[in-house]
């Protein structure tokens, strides 16, 4: 069986982006890979963050994943500084990493570009910190979106460069590439970000849901109710994607484009779907909210597991690259 490595930063409450992006994912392929999944919390502070909430924040995050449906039975889940090796390789692969491919990276300037003030090295190195993620466990496969191509390609060059300088320690890991179309926030115009305003919890209620989605930005064609649409230029059909069946989704579709059916009526069903699919995971995450002790003992257990494998490969790439034992 293969295994699958993917993480996700502590934000907190996860939102419908973080849900129909990776924790759907991550429930579908723990049925047919070994899955490793990490809170990944020194990734989170390469930007500046509140360090007051970062632990409760990673403990909500660990219990939204499992409220999602993420089985500690089928599936590894803890947090990334909870096991140490992860920093040590970064260190080492760091040290085969030319400093022009980091420049270059997209996230970088863009992230670099929003908080000009907090531009450190670790956020300049967070593409080899995900290299080191992924090696660690000899991840064989990553889920990846759009907008982790271009780290993953990245982290594929930095471990051949490693293998060809000391021996074919890592795999090459492969893409696991996501068919889904990125939700964006509600404003429509860039992926939904707690920062930015534009999300919409995993864990709101029917009202909440309603009062987030009724002003949510649609197709810009159609300023009339009379005007006819495109529901795949419409970030409220790609929603629709995530939560709604295939066959109310096509007369949805057919609706859109013949102006038989207006934004408001979409937004309504679109509403009901996530409701009804998000109201098992509310009650699970309040369950498990209730007992965060049951929650701590998945990722102690899980960091167990994942230093006995971290502690091999990591002593291994250390005699290759010929450091003292």
């Amino acid at each position: 069986m293969k295994r699958v490595f993917s993480g996700i930063q502590p934000s907190g409450e996860p939102h419908l982006g973080n849900y129909a992006g990776a924790l759907l994912n991550w429930v579908r392929l723990q049925a047919d890979y070994e899955c490793i999944y990490c809170v990944v919390d020194y990734h989170a502070i390469t930007q500046s963050y509140d360090a007051e909430l970062l632990a409760a924040r990673t403990l909500d995050m660990a219990t939204a994943i499992l409220a999602a449906g993420v089985d500690p039975q089928r599936a590894t889940l803890f947090v990334q500084s909870a096991v140490p090796e992860h920093t040590e390789l970064a260190w080492l692969l760091n040290c085969v990493t030319p400093l022009g491919e980091l420049e270059r990276m997209t996230q970088f300037k863009d992230k670099a570009a929003r908080d000009r003030k907090n531009i450190n090295v670790g956020l300049l190195a967070y593409p080899v910190l995900q290299a080191a993620d992924i090696a660690l466990y000899r991840g064989e496969l990553v889920p990846v979106g759009e907008d982790q191509v271009q780290h993953l390609e990245l982290a594929r060059e930095i471990l051949r460069r490693f293998n060809a300088r000391y021996g074919e320690v890592f795999p090459e890991p492969q893409p696991l590439l996501s068919t889904a179309k990125r939700i964006l926030g509600l404003d429509g115009q860039a992926k939904m970000s707690k920062s930015l305003g534009n999300t919409l919890a995993v864990l709101a209620d029917a009202e909440e849901i309603w009062d987030k989605l009724r002003p949510a930005v649609t197709d810009a064609r159609r300023v009339r109710r009379s005007d006819p649409g495109e529901p795949e230029d419409c970030n409220i059909f790609t929603m629709h994607k995530a939560f709604t069946g295939e066959a109310k989704r096509d007369e949805l579709a057919a609706g859109c484009r013949s102006a038989g059916i207006g934004c408001f009526d979409c937004k309504r069903v679109l509403a009901d779907a996530i409701d009804a699919q998000l109201a098992p995971v509310r009650e699970r995450y309040r369950e498990l909210a209730a007992r965060p002790e049951r929650v701590r003992e998945v990722l102690a257990a899980g960091a167990t597991r994942c230093r006995g494998i971290a502690r091999e490969v990591l002593a291994e790439a250390r005699a290759a690259m010929g450091l003292l034992r």
